[in-house]
């Protein structure tokens, strides 16, 4: 074989990669395009005027943008109160669930007691189990403990969390056994061993789940309906049907204005922690 014809082969093989690397990214941006339309189509929504909305053929770009549309959908329901609900909600909720699923994710890991392993299976075949199945007996629970339209009533029938124990419960058993040994011969109990060592080096894992729990809770419309019944108690969510049920008042601008609200602060948490998050998945999926 000659160098013409190496050459040549070179060539071919650099034509080939560039057309399957083309066609891999051409694949990406329709796809990446076809999620994408519907977001930047509400996002065009929102600072139309009424007139722009009901115009056909739709356009994409207003002539003047309407910044009154979001003054608008604020003051249609009580936003401020919403925002509240939600933070409070959603910081003890997520707060008090990556505990509970530290602790027991570090007692399926690290600590030796019979039938460890078929307790662990009963944990997760709770997974499989729909949860709206638990909305009525966790209503008359509540009911009879007086939370109905309490921060606990939202927050406490759901601080458990299976997906978490699992997660962080394979991150803890990647970890080294000489490492806990060590700090029981130096005299640290479970819960130091759990908060000097499993905690610290499952801190991508950690990060993760919070990030996922923060984006579940934050969303969360089914539950804050049912066990709250008064305005002032209301979740972003919640809200923003009330919204919604409203627009026969307002408009549709309005309406993608207010899903603006509710968006913003989730789609800001995931774009800064989203490396962090891939990565901590893929942490938690290892086991040596």
């Amino acid at each position: 074989m000659n160098i013409a014809t190496l050459s040549e082969l070179h060539k071919n093989e650099r034509v080939a990669r560039i057309l399957r690397g083309s066609s891999s990214h051409l694949l990406l941006a329709i796809v990446a395009i076809a999620i994408g339309m519907p977001f930047i189509w509400m996002i065009s929504t929102a600072f139309k005027s009424p007139q722009e909305v009901a115009i056909f053929p739709p356009i994409w770009i207003p002539e003047t943008p309407r910044w009154d549309n979001f003054v608008t959908a604020w003051e249609a329901a009580p936003f401020g109160r919403f925002y509240i609900n939600s933070l409070i909600v959603t910081i003890w909720g997520v707060s008090m669930e990556v505990a509970i699923a530290a602790l027991t994710a570090y007692a399926f890991a690290r600590i030796e007691f019979p039938g460890r392993n078929l307790l662990f299976m009963v944990v997760l075949a709770a997974m499989m189990i729909p949860g709206q199945m638990a909305l009525v007996p966790n209503y008359v629970t509540l009911k009879h403990l007086g939370w109905i339209n309490k921060y606990a009533g939202i927050v406490v029938p759901h601080v458990s969390s299976v997906f978490g124990a699992f997660l962080l419960r394979q991150a803890f058993l990647s970890m080294s056994s000489e490492l806990f040994d060590a700090a029981t011969i130096d005299g640290a109990g479970h819960l130091r061993s759990l908060l000097n060592i499993a905690l610290p080096l499952a801190r991508p894992v950690v990060a993760t789940l919070t990030l996922y729990l923060f984006i579940a809770k934050w969303n969360d419309y089914l539950w804050p309906l049912i066990i709250t019944n008064t305005q002032d108690m209301r979740t972003l969510p919640v809200g923003l049907v009330m919204v919604r049920d409203a627009e026969y008042i307002i408009g549709p601008e309005h309406l993608m204005a207010a899903t603006l609200f509710v968006l913003v602060p989730v789609l800001i948490v995931f774009f800064l922690a989203q490396r962090q998050l891939i990565e901590g998945i893929a942490a938690g999926a290892l086991k040596n």
